[in-house]
């Protein structure tokens, strides 16, 4: 009866695995901070996008990790940068099962670990970042990305990207806007995934958490721009942010489960604390209830299988 009556699913075609690329090992290392994830070489990438395919998930989202970064991050347009190898890689191995997705950010490229370019006084240039977005999404898309992950939170990323798409020629390749993206401490364990380099904080370009309504506004105005879907991040925390969201948004609007959200599930877990795999279901079918159309997490292909 149960089952009959439920009024929210998770299904496999709703879920999105997010996974990690490292240039330069030949073995996957684990994150300790995020345990039962790794940073994969191009071979276990490879098995691992496979796993996910077979296990019906709608996409992985590849972040690369490179062994030299700068302070424009030269190696996220480099051809022969680990994102853009490893996404030539996923699309061979899976591209017809599931939709290759790639992060569009700087921040594991830079040197100063910023999701900009920085100005004389250091703060993030946000126009000259935009100009460094627009290679970017060239980049990916030649690498046969089906849908760049817009992180960055600039303003105007949206129109800058969509733009410099359809004048490259990739008028198919879609645009998913982090609309809703906060400074957040959940990003903790992330920042060991991607190695990153970051000094500050970026609350200059990241929203509020205490402003829902903040959320909104980034959201229309990223659909004015021509964004294809939405993104609310993270996700638990702003069920409230994602459900107003939901609610004006007549594209998809995706919610990202992030690193500290599955971290505390699997400590509580390992310490016999909760249940590991009714928790699990439980932020899964939470986050969909608020209206996720889709949802990122690193429990994409656990999660699938037992939706079975």
């Amino acid at each position: 009866m149960r089952r009959l009556t439920a009024e929210t699913r998770v299904h496999a075609a709703e879920l999105i695995l997010p996974v990690f690329v490292r240039e330069g090992i030949r073995q996957p290392q684990p994150i300790p901070s995020m345990p039962g994830v790794v940073q994969h070489s191009l071979d276990s990438l490879r098995a691992a996008v496979s796993e996910a395919a077979e296990a019906g998930v709608g996409g992985v989202m590849l972040f690369g990790v490179p062994e030299v970064r700068d302070a424009v991050g030269s190696g996220a347009t480099a051809r022969d940068g680990i994102l853009n190898v490893a996404t030539r890689a996923v699309v061979a191995e899976v591209g017809d099962a599931v939709v290759v997705q790639t992060d569009l950010c700087l921040d594991e490229f830079t040197d100063h670990g910023h999701c900009g370019v920085l100005d004389d006084s250091g703060r993030v240039d946000n126009d000259a970042t935009l100009e460094r977005y627009r290679d970017m999404a060239l980049a990916q898309a030649e690498a046969g990305s089906q849908l760049l992950g817009l992180s960055g939170m600039m303003d105007g990323q949206v129109a800058a990207v969509r733009d410099a798409l359809d004048a490259g020629g990739f008028v198919d390749t879609a645009v998913l806007a982090y609309a809703a993206k906060y400074a957040s401490a959940f990003y903790g364990p992330f920042r060991d995934a991607v190695d990153s380099q970051l000094r500050g904080d970026r609350r200059s370009y990241q929203q509020d958490p205490a402003n829902g309504r903040e959320g909104r506004r980034e959201a229309r105005l990223d659909l004015e721009e021509g964004a294809d879907v939405l993104m609310v991040k993270p996700a638990s925390s702003y069920l409230d942010v994602l459900a107003g969201i939901a609610a004006l948004s007549d594209i998809p609007v995706w919610a990202y489960q992030v690193s500290g959200e599955y971290s505390m599930v699997e400590a509580a877990a390992a310490h016999g604390w909760i249940d590991r795999e009714r928790a699990v279901l439980e932020t899964l079918t939470s986050i969909r209830r608020a209206g996720a159309d889709a949802v990122l997490t690193y429990w994409a292909v656990e999660a699938a299988r037992w939706s079975r």
